[in-house]
């Protein structure tokens, strides 16, 4: 995966670890569906051009190159280097293609875990998992596969340490018996 093992503390273990759904992709395999068809296109309608008509269709593909290296070739990148892990001490992000980001988030700093899915999130089988850390902003893992799964084994990471024993009030003086 994105992550490499080492990087993890001396007694920490993986839990799950995952990239962004393949669903990423789906817009950039379009654009470059859509760019083919219109350099094709573009490209028979250059026989009037004469001796120029080489050139001239060189230029087509040579823009639709340069669009495709930002609109297909990147988003691709960004994919294949997104990486998010989930250890038994701590949430991590890793992204990046030039310039490589992290962003660790320590299990006993998390307050909330959630999860949202669309119609094409349950049908593709992927969610955006939505964790509340104390003194942050939420933060969003967009685009993760089977995110309930990973939803779950959060939370019983976070409730692993809870402790067991249920608050009873009157064990504590608040309830008195009339």
């Amino acid at each position: 995966m994105v992550f490499t093992r080492k990087l993890l503390n001396g007694d920490e273990s993986v839990v799950v670890s995952t990239r962004t759904h393949a669903k990423a992709l789906i817009v950039p395999l379009l654009v470059l569906a859509l760019l083919a068809a219109a350099a094709g296109t573009l490209g028979t309608f250059t026989g009037a051009a004469g001796r120029a008509q080489p050139l001239l269709v060189a230029v087509i593909w040579a823009v639709a190159a340069l669009l495709a290296l930002r609109w297909v070739l990147r988003p691709f990148l960004t994919w294949l280097t997104t990486g998010y892990t989930v250890t038994d001490q701590r949430l991590i992000t890793r992204s990046g293609i030039v310039t490589r980001r992290g962003h660790d988030i320590a299990l006993d700093r998390v307050t909330d875990v959630a999860y949202e899915r669309g119609p094409v999130d349950r049908l593709l089988g992927c969610g955006t998992l939505l964790v509340g850390v104390a003194g942050e902003q939420r933060v969003a893992w967009h685009d993760i596969p089977h995110v309930e799964h990973v939803h779950l084994k959060i939370q019983d990471l976070l409730h692993e340490e809870a402790p067991t024993q249920v608050f009873d009030p009157r064990a504590q003086g608040t309830y008195d018996r009339p």
